[in-house]
């Protein structure tokens, strides 16, 4: 994920408490101050609520940081390499411009901003960091991060609580003068934040292309003839996404993507005309409804429900339960979503004729999916509500029982845990990492009677998180050894089906 640089224009988030996007801002200045442009609704909304301010305060900010900006730039370019950052007070009255030459502080002065002459240039200090970046590689996740810190003319390294001392270490063999470093403790641990949406692309494999239908807790439900299980997937960014837990085609048309931890699934469905709409629930629509569907190839396409419980004859064999549609698709629109109002409806199955003459599609409905799968939809509520039953479920979440005891004491580390439902997972020990030296490591993971719990490893490689090793037998008890080098690891136990507390056990050379 890109990250502007802070340098440009002064961002200083910590001191002025502003979410992440939203500009800096105002600075107390000589020149009187500008009317402040239209503003999107949206924008102006968001900044009284993250900010705490009214209307017209949010409105005044906008006005002062576009004449802030104005200053900045014209500051820095006649400091040029005596330049050393700019930011602004907490309270939004104050600009302070660093320089490394006293002489330009009259200049800055009379600018209306206060001067504050430092050691290190811009320059210097952007040199400092690409030094840092050039060894990225060998940084562990309990340093999450560093950036050029104007305010305190250094670059920042962030820590976990008690790798102060590795942070130092790291800088120091990245040649950087001591002094231009400053090490922070943080309780951060970032990811990559990328979103599970309705309608939205992905691959199966690395090639074929299908859509993606609702958000369910842990993953997303799909079309089942677009993947296999054990397929893996990556998403519209060609990112490493997830893995096809369940497939059912012929006989019906589900599939069933558990995705990795850099995935967040969210309750919307791509409408392709730059918004998104919220899924409220999967209350089934009538015969003669309006309907929607949503796909990567052709996108928001609508039409009316014609029949359900309908049969269709395919090449590769027979779906019963689909609901057809007088809706167009074309190829790579299946799996996608179909929404009536603001009720998810099920996933693009197939049909014929295209969007240009039309055509007749049809659909799984989707609370039979989350049914035979035990899945909790996604929903602008929370995703609390278990959709209602429309027929038998073919397995159900069993009830949570008590881990048996004593069954990983003979390793040498030991933690609890819980899954509240099917499809929740957990990192282990205590969402954290733990480092292990070469050789075998063992692990035991002991569950809930009734459930299936996967115990799997993962060894981070210097840029994400990658599983080395796997357990996923029938039932929540399992045993996983593991022979490798040394390294920075974790542990993840996830729910195939059920839920309850854990006990696991896990062992280094």
């Amino acid at each position: 994920m890109d990250r502007r640089r802070a340098l440009a224009i002064g961002l200083v988030l910590a001191a002025v408490g502003a979410a992440a996007g939203v500009t800096i801002p105002a600075v107390a200045t000589t020149k009187p101050r500008t009317v402040a442009p239209d503003v999107e609704p949206e924008l102006l909304a968001a900044l009284q609520r993250d900010l705490g301010l009214t209307a017209n305060q949010a409105r005044g900010r906008l006005s002062a940081e576009r004449a802030a900006t104005r200053t900045v730039a014209d500051l820095r370019d006649d400091a040029a390499g005596a330049w050393g950052g700019a930011w602004l007070s907490a309270d939004a009255g104050r600009l302070t411009v660093a320089v490394t030459d006293p002489a330009l502080a009259d200049e800055v002065r009379a600018a209306g901003a206060e001067p504050k002459v430092v050691a290190r240039s811009a320059g210097e200090l952007d040199a400092v960091k690409r030094s840092l970046d050039d060894r990225a590689g060998v940084a562990t996740p309990d340093l999450p991060g560093w950036y050029v810190d104007v305010a305190s003319n250094s670059v920042v390294v962030l820590a976990a609580q008690g790798a102060e001392d590795a942070a130092r270490s790291f800088a120091e063999a990245s040649g950087v003068p001591a002094e231009s470093v400053r090490v922070v403790s943080t309780d951060e641990t970032p990811v990559p934040l990328f979103d599970v949406r309705g309608g939205d692309p992905y691959f199966i494999n690395g090639s074929a292309r299908c859509s993606i239908g609702f958000s369910v807790v842990g993953g997303f439900v799909t079309a089942g003839h677009c993947g296999q299980q054990g397929d893996s997937t990556t998403g519209f960014n060609q990112e490493a996404q997830g893995t096809f837990r369940a497939s059912s085609f012929p006989g019906d048309d589900y599939g069933v993507v558990e995705v990795n931890g850099d995935w967040t699934p969210r309750p919307v469905v791509n409408d392709f005309n730059g918004g998104e709409v919220v899924v409220a629930g999967s209350d089934e629509a009538p015969v003669g409804a309006s309907v929607c569907r949503s796909g990567s190839t052709t996108g928001t396409r609508c039409g009316v429900i014609q029949a359900k419980n309908a049969t269709v004859n395919y090449a590769e064999g027979t779906v019963t339960g689909l609901t057809r549609t007088n809706v167009c698709a074309e190829p790579g629109d299946s799996g996608g979503s179909w929404m009536s109002g603001d009720q998810a409806q099920g996933v693009t199955s197939g049909g014929s004729g295209n969007c240009t003459v039309g055509g007749t599609t049809f659909f799984q409905p989707l609370n039979e999916i989350l049914q035979a799968n035990g899945l909790t939809l996604v929903t602008s509520g929370g995703g609390s509500t278990q959709p209602p039953a429309t027929s038998a479920p073919t397995t159900a979440p069993p009830t949570s029982q008590p881990p048996a005891s004593g069954g990983c004491a003979d390793e040498e580390n030991t933690v609890t845990g819980a899954l509240s439902q099917t499809g929740a997972r957990q990192s282990q020990p205590n969402g954290r990492f733990f480092r292990s030296g070469a050789g075998t490591q063992t692990a035991c993971l002991d569950g809930p009677s009734g459930a299936d719990f996967d115990l799997l490893l993962q060894r981070w490689n210097g840029r994400n998180w990658q599983t080395v090793a796997r357990a996923s037998g029938p039932s929540a008890d399992e045993q996983l050894t593991f022979a490798g080098n040394a390294g920075v690891y974790r542990y993840r136990v996830q729910s195939d089906r059920g839920a309850g507390e854990y006990t696991l056990g896990f062992s280094t050379p």
